[in-house]
């Protein structure tokens, strides 16, 4: 009797152990949650050549992949109230409105009031003016634009001011670069930045690095993908087609959201330069929502 006891115990403990093992991986599976869980925003740029003919069907494609956060950089031929009824009517909202760095410096009361009506929390520029490879004096130069102009539109209009990087800004300067300078020198009061990280990328820069090392100035970040074997340079351009589906190149999407969302990023919109958006915006929302 007490061996067969021994034995129904034993056998008990097997099963109990056999139980244990799937109920523990189970607990793991749930207890890993997704990298990027929310969806991202979409930069207008991306379907320029769509807005141009269309708006409407346009704004319906974007909706269609589950999209209502946009930053715009082009009214396409409407007035800034037009498009703002357009896209209340497809449950889109516009968090950020692109311009020019002249309308910036020269119009920025038209930039604020267009702004505020498409409902932007941010006015943001994306190039700054200059001739042959950027110089400390085109740094300078910006740094205080950037701070004279973001204090406008703040304490006027409640706006923010962002810029976005292109490249050459990331001339050698002491122990950095000119973009460091420019960052340095604007006020986080009335300054924050808007990290592309193809932009980054492509002149040689970690932008995982730079979202951890400037933290919370970075408050947008344009998501996109570099093909691979493109050698980069600090001209600031590259052939549109360039630009690949999320996941398929060469930069680390991982490492750039893990370090964004610790620097506490508001923002997070696609931007695909290629004529192949209609292909890859689909492909990099599957690899985002796959991570």
């Amino acid at each position: 009797m007490e061996k067969n006891l021994r034995t129904r115990l034993g056998a008990g403990r097997v099963i109990i152990m056999a139980l244990l093992i799937p109920i523990g991986h189970v607990a793991f599976a749930q207890s890993v949650k997704p990298l990027f869980p929310q969806k991202p925003g979409m930069v207008s740029y991306t379907f320029r050549k769509y807005f141009e003919k269309d708006v409407p069907s346009t704004l319906d494609t974007i909706r269609r992949y589950g999209i209502t956060d946009m930053e715009f950089s082009n009214l396409f031929g409407k007035t800034a109230a037009e498009l703002r009824s357009m896209i209340d009517a497809k449950g889109i909202h516009c968090s950020s409105f692109g311009v020019g760095y002249d309308d910036l410096m020269n119009k920025a009361d038209v930039v604020a009031q267009n702004a505020i009506t498409l409902g932007a929390h941010y006015v943001r520029v994306s190039w700054i003016p200059h001739k042959g490879p950027f110089t400390l004096e085109d740094a300078k130069k910006a740094a205080e634009d950037f701070n004279r102009a973001g204090k406008y539109l703040k304490e006027k209009y409640g706006l923010g001011f962002i810029y976005h990087n292109h490249g050459y800004e990331f001339e050698p300067w002491q122990d950095g670069t000119l973009y460091d300078y420019i960052l340095r020198n604007t006020d986080p009061a009335y300054v924050s930045y808007e990290l592309d990280i193809l932009w980054a990328f492509f002149p040689g820069q970690d932008p995982a690095a730079m979202l951890t090392k400037y933290g919370s100035r970075y408050k947008c970040v344009h998501l996109k993908d570099l093909r691979k074997g493109v050698t980069g340079n600090l001209s600031g351009g590259t052939p549109p087609d360039n630009d690949v589906a999320l996941g398929t190149g060469q930069i680390d999407i991982p490492a750039i959201l893990k370090a964004a969302k610790k620097a506490g990023v508001e923002h997070y919109y696609i931007e695909d330069e290629s004529d192949r958006v209609l292909g890859q915006v689909p492909q990099s929302l599957a690899y985002l929502a796959g991570l």
